[in-house]
């Protein structure tokens, strides 16, 4: 990814007359996510968690394809410092800690494949659909790094166990299927049509659902994590440091080359 192709990609949203909020992102490299894409991600969930207007945020990604490739690999190899590397990993912290904080329940639309900050995003909204086709991998150990940033929602969505299946595993794909079972996806369809009627359906009637009573259901489904931002820091202090490495440097260098 050339430093233009860093700067590009975008994030836009809509508010349906419902309260119904869509937020977009995108990126021509397989929906990756550099770090001003997940600032602006972040920044735009925190808005509209705090708009009166909305009452239900739905979050997609563009194209038929990929549903989000996770960090973008040319970035991190042009990470020189500790400081850097931080604010990088520090993106994917601030978009999970902006779904938690949200006073709105969040609703992921997974397409296609998710890779590392993909399975992220997918573990931080509160139901999350899928398609047959939205594999899913978390491939930081085999880059040298390790999913720190991403872990505790994770993990917090389908328990230790299955996390580090996936951790560990870092090459292999999981299915759909497997992400349903295990808990990170509510429901799983043939077609991105039937998944986005029932996308619509639920959205609708959680707009006319009492709003003070998704605030309060969203505050218990998240209980423990009031530390997270904290946490998510340190993870990404982890994350940094290791990005810094040779070892990491010509693990990603390696990676992009398959």
């Amino acid at each position: 990814m050339s430093e233009q192709a860093v700067n590009q990609g975008h994030v836009e949203y809509n508010i349906s007359d419902a309260g119904i909020a869509t937020i977009e992102f995108g990126h021509p490299l397989s929906n990756s996510l550099p770090g001003k894409i997940l600032q602006k991600l972040a920044d735009t969930i925190t808005t509209l968690g705090n708009d009166a207007a909305v009452k239900v945020i739905v979050i997609r990604s563009s194209g038929e394809k990929a549903f989000c490739a996770g960090a973008s690999f040319d970035e991190l190899i042009s990470i020189k410092d500790l400081e850097t590397g931080q604010q990088f990993f520090s993106g994917f912290a601030k978009v999970i800690n902006a779904c938690r904080k949200a006073p709105k329940l969040i609703i992921g639309r997974v397409h296609g494949k998710a890779v590392g900050g993909g399975v992220g995003v997918a573990s931080a909204v509160d139901y999350c659909f899928a398609t047959k086709h939205a594999d899913v991998k978390l491939s930081e150990l085999a880059v040298g790094i390790g999913p720190f940033v991403v872990g505790p929602a994770v993990e917090r969505k389908i328990g230790v166990s299955a996390m580090s299946e996936l951790a560990i595993n870092a090459t292999e794909w999981r299915s759909a299927d497997w992400a349903y079972r295990k808990g990170l996806y509510a429901q799983v369809f043939d077609t991105v049509d039937e998944m986005d009627k029932e996308i619509g359906i639920l959205a609708d009637k959680l707009s006319n659902s009492n709003p003070e009573a998704m605030r309060l259901l969203k505050q218990i489904f998240w209980e423990g994590t009031e530390n997270w931002d904290d946490l998510l820091a340190e993870r990404a202090g982890m994350s940094g440091r290791l990005v810094l490495s040779d070892f990491t440097v010509n693990a990603i260098n390696q990676f992009k080359k398959k």
